[in-house]
């Protein structure tokens, strides 16, 4: 008998998670040989997701189980704290929204029985359902950090994956208070296929996360695994400096060769002034940005809090 441990990060998912539970047992009854752990997680909820939860494991105290944190950390905060409660032989990670579908459970199961693998993953091969901003945004992420990182992160890839406990292992052995998990999953390595599927909608309520805050991610992933915007720092130093060098020069050869010859141009001279003003407070906020994550790693704060836990 395996036991799989099946974390589930929750924000505000009231609606969603009387749809999961059921849909996702439903799904686990045809794999004979596994024990199902639940860990729901509520990541500081405004809306009654905690009742929620309080009731399913009511229901069912044997397999499902709760950890509530006493205000919102973030779904990465929510994520590790479900790989450090589960104890499972096998962990996979799904959203209540079931937008992570749970049909693919037993094909994971199954592969990573074959112990040809370490982590099933999934991957969407399209977005539909989603602005077209939204899209973009995203697809353009996936390109540029993919360019400018040595960890590979594959286009599409959700964080709805199966591991082996020799991952999880691994994973949890990465503390770092700024997280990005697909980063993570990436970095630590380990023998991955990936499982692609069609964007599925949600089966209800509102997904919390919007354009900007996608965005925000976005960097907080580029930062965290790539030093090429410290590296754009410093080439825009290094081009602002010579530039600087050539303008001085053009002032003193110019005044040898036509002496007396005034300078015209004060409006261009200050839109000169304001752009490598612009510049380098470009860079000091790049290099601020990664001193800060040294600031909030050294000060060893606990990634999260927990409230009540069951």
């Amino acid at each position: 008998m395996s036991k799989l441990s099946i974390i589930v990060p929750s924000y505000n998912e009231e609606e969603a998670i009387p749809y999961f539970y059921p849909e996702v047992n439903k799904v686990l009854a045809t794999m004979p040989g596994v024990e199902p752990e639940y860990w729901f997680i509520n990541d500081g909820s405004k809306d009654n997701t905690l009742e929620e939860l309080r009731k399913l494991q009511k229901q069912d105290p044997e397999h499902v189980h709760y950890v509530s944190f006493s205000r919102n950390f973030g779904k990465e905060a929510a994520l590790y704290a479900g790989l450090q409660s589960a104890t499972g032989d096998y962990v996979v990670v799904m959203d209540a929204d079931l937008q992570d579908p749970p049909k693919f459970l037993p094909e994971m199961y199954q592969l990573l029985q074959t112990g040809k693998y370490d982590c099933i993953g999934t991957r969407r091969v399209d977005r539909t359902g989603e602005g077209k901003v939204k899209s973009f945004l995203s697809d353009m992420f996936y390109k540029v950090v993919n360019k400018i990182s040595n960890t590979s992160i594959v286009p599409g890839a959700r964080d709805y994956r199966m591991m082996t406990r020799q991952m999880v292992d691994a994973v949890l052995d990465m503390p770092e208070y700024s997280r990005f998990s697909k980063g993570i999953f990436s970095w630590v390595g380990f023998r991955t296929k990936y499982l692609d599927y069609h964007n599925v909608e949600r089966v209800a309520g509102e997904s919390d996360w919007n354009t900007w805050s996608l965005f925000k991610y976005a960097m907080d992933g580029i930062s965290d695994f790539s030093q090429a915007p410290l590296n754009l720092a410093v080439w825009i130093g290094t081009f602002s400096a010579v530039l600087s060098i050539l303008g001085f020069l053009f002032v003193i050869i110019r005044h040898f060769v036509e002496p007396g010859s005034s300078v015209f141009g004060w409006a261009s001279l200050v839109s000169i002034i304001l752009l490598i003003g612009g510049l380098q407070l470009l860079c000091i906020g790049i290099l601020g940005k990664y001193i800060g994550r040294i600031y909030l790693q050294v000060k060893n704060r606990p990634i999260y809090i927990v409230q009540e836990k069951k």
